[in-house]
């Protein structure tokens, strides 16, 4: 694996469309269910149904969720309702979980508002907390909102934004003030390569994540510099296959938490095209510091030799595997890992169905 990277276009949104209901069906049960269980564990079952069905797999998603949503927790009750005039009080607050989902159905539903005025009213004032809750609240609105993009703005899909926005609400926690090294890396391989893991890999994100002090400079981009949205998507796709690419590497670390250096930042890219540009270089500056933190916090120190998978296989036959494997996370990063869609991201997927224990 080299510094050279092939960026695939993954701007396109008229992927798979889902005809046959199921992916509806399948949001209204979960939305009976919290976004977390045992401990602050995230439900991933929002984004796993979303990419099984995007990628074929309707008629496994039902026989999927009732395995998976046997450990999931019912959503907790309402304390006190968020409101336009409290709701910096209650912002990082878990315990009102409920009362954010309550807050952003109001806004989507009976306020009437446009579910992207909505997206585009919160997402400056969640991206600052972009790392919280290991990632998963960003990575559940990016699948969201590719649906909504995709398929229409169904109730069930609204709705979905509207947990999505209330999880990364309730759970939101900035990380601690970071310095920025020099020199700037000369792209984005090299900046997550450049990224020192922290010094004491002790158990719990959080407390991973308290050890954070400084991240390369990347990209060379600046206030007085802000870049053209071409230049923003473009280099986010980078970051984004760089983070996939280099699984296939460093994903020993740790291969389930590793796989969010690459999805956190793609959920970011798959937000995009609902937000308004102004709102691109922020939010390019924060999935890299996802990616970063995620990098910093479980990267391994050494690399292995990249192999390349010599299985010859198709990126849907490569999905195939991943959803008979059925983890969730291994579902999720190879969906990512198809929008990059070169042989180095098949190759990382594999990587991760060999690393990531199958649902047995």
């Amino acid at each position: 694996m080299t510094d050279s990277i092939e960026i695939t276009d993954t701007s396109d949104t008229t992927g798979t469309t889902d005809t046959t209901g199921t992916l509806d069906e399948a949001l209204q049960r979960l939305h009976a269910l919290g976004p977390e269980y045992e401990d602050r564990l995230s439900n991933h079952g929002p984004m796993a149904v979303e990419a099984l069905v995007r990628h074929g797999q309707a008629a496994s998603v039902h026989r999927w969720l009732d395995r998976y949503s046997t450990k999931l927790e019912d959503l907790s009750t309402r304390d006190t309702p968020v409101t336009d005039a409290n709701w910096s009080e209650a912002l990082g607050d878990r315990r009102r979980t409920a009362d954010w989902i309550a807050y952003f159905e109001r806004q989507v539903t009976e306020e009437g508002q446009p579910w992207q005025e909505v997206l585009a009213q919160w997402w400056p004032r969640l991206l600052s907390g972009i790392a919280a809750s290991a990632t998963h609240s960003v990575i559940r609105v990016g699948h969201s909102v590719r649906t909504l993009l995709d398929g229409g703005d169904s109730a069930p899909r609204v709705a979905e934004l509207a947990h999505a926005l209330g999880y990364w609400a309730a759970c939101h926690q900035p990380l601690p003030e970071l310095k920025t090294l020099d020199p700037v890396p000369p792209s984005a391989l090299a900046a997550l390569d450049a990224v020192e893991p922290i010094p004491e890999p002790v158990i719990g994100i959080n407390n991973r994540l308290a050890q954070l002090t400084a991240f390369p400079r990347w990209p060379a981009t600046g206030p007085a510099d802000p870049m053209d949205p071409d230049a923003t998507r473009a280099a986010l796709r980078e970051l984004v296959t760089a983070s996939v690419h280099r699984y296939a590497t460093h994903g020993h670390g740790n291969a389930v938490m590793m796989v969010h250096s690459a999805t956190a930042p793609n959920a970011v890219l798959r937000t995009l095209p609902a937000l308004p540009h102004e709102l691109w270089p922020m939010s390019l500056a924060a999935a890299w510091t996802a990616s970063a933190a995620i990098t910093a916090a479980y990267t391994p120190r050494e690399g292995v030799a990249y192999i390349p998978d010599s299985t010859d296989l198709t990126p849907d036959e490569v999905f195939d595997r991943a959803a008979a494997h059925g983890d969730d996370h291994a579902i999720k990063f190879t969906d990512t890992a198809l929008d990059v869609g070169d042989a180095t991201a098949l190759t990382a997927a594999s990587r991760s169905l060999a690393l990531i224990d199958p649902v047995g």
